[in-house]
């Protein structure tokens, strides 16, 4: 990892162990993802609203037959969510958890060996799941909670480091504007990763994710992507989560349907900049994209 100068943990009494491994490796579960092994993870979502399925996954057995579909076309990873992005209906988090745990149980029942990660800013709510069978937790807003990497400390799991431009959840962009923005997400994520090392997260269960679309616009998404490999230079794993997205449908004029083909690009695209795990809605087309950029070289 590039880390210098290096980092103390908070109480400043100790240095960051030099002990991580090669650039880009991730384990999780028992597995390592490193070269070219691309990490496909599949979207779950239940809640009623989401941008994307608008609830077909929102009931439980819906959302385990999704799962079942989602591992016979190789996924890697299964993300859980339990409350929408953007903005709708307040979810409080005993909501959030009874959304998610019953679940994120079910799944290490049925597949031991999938990599099970929830998206969540909540301290309290990284904590249920982690001890209901998680193995990652996906954290989308930024360290909104700062608690939460103790919680992966504490368990083991591994953790997102992502970037929303310093909104809070559920917020969405207006007139957001940055001088370099991949300047801004390299330094933000970069922070939040070494803190993460500092209070005792796994350095091979960090990733980094530039959170496309979260404070940003579609120019910065788009910019993002062109210059991915600068976030993949930080030596950190990088995460992309780019299916289906506003920035894709404004690219492209199209609707939230219609936007399998430009996901499909973007996702190679990150690929061969060196990116690491991909977050997606169609798993068995992620999986074939991203096989074929591996076999390319």
């Amino acid at each position: 990892m590039v880390t210098e100068p290096v980092v103390p943990d908070e109480a400043g009494k100790r240095p960051l162990a030099d002990t991580r491994p090669p650039a880009g490796t991730l384990r999780l579960r028992g597995q390592t993802f490193a070269g070219r092994r691309y990490a496909v993870m599949g979207v779950i979502n239940r809640t009623p609203d989401s941008f994307y399925d608008r609830g077909a996954t929102y009931a439980l057995e819906a959302a385990l037959a999704s799962a079942d579909h989602a591992v016979a076309a190789g996924v890697d990873i299964i993300d859980v969510g339990g409350v929408k992005a953007g903005y709708g209906a307040h979810v409080d988090e005993a909501e959030e958890i009874r959304r998610t745990v019953p679940f994120v149980r079910e799944l290490r029942d049925r597949y031991p060996g999938v990599v099970i990660s929830v998206d969540t800013w909540r301290a309290e709510v990284g904590r249920a799941v982690a001890v209901a069978g998680a193995d990652m937790i996906n954290d989308t807003w930024a360290g909104a909670e700062p608690d939460l990497a103790r919680v992966a400390a504490e368990y083991g799991t591994g953790l997102v480091c992502s970037h929303s431009g310093g909104l809070a959840p559920r917020t969405d962009p207006h007139r957001v504007r940055y001088d370099d923005v991949v300047a801004d997400v390299v330094s933000g994520v970069c922070a939040l990763a070494e803190r993460a090392v500092s209070v005792g997260v796994r350095p091979d269960g960090v990733m980094i994710d530039p959170t496309h679309d979260f404070g940003k616009n579609t120019y910065h998404s788009l910019e993002l992507t062109r210059r991915l490999g600068e976030l993949s230079a930080t030596g950190w794993p990088v995460l992309v989560a780019v299916s289906n997205k506003d920035f894709v449908g404004e690219t492209l004029r199209a609707g939230v349907t219609e936007r399998g083909d430009g996901t499909l690009a973007t996702l190679a695209v990150s690929a061969r900049e060196g990116a690491r795990v991909f977050r997606v809605h169609d798993v068995a087309a992620a999986r074939a994209a991203l096989d074929a950029v591996a076999a390319v070289g």
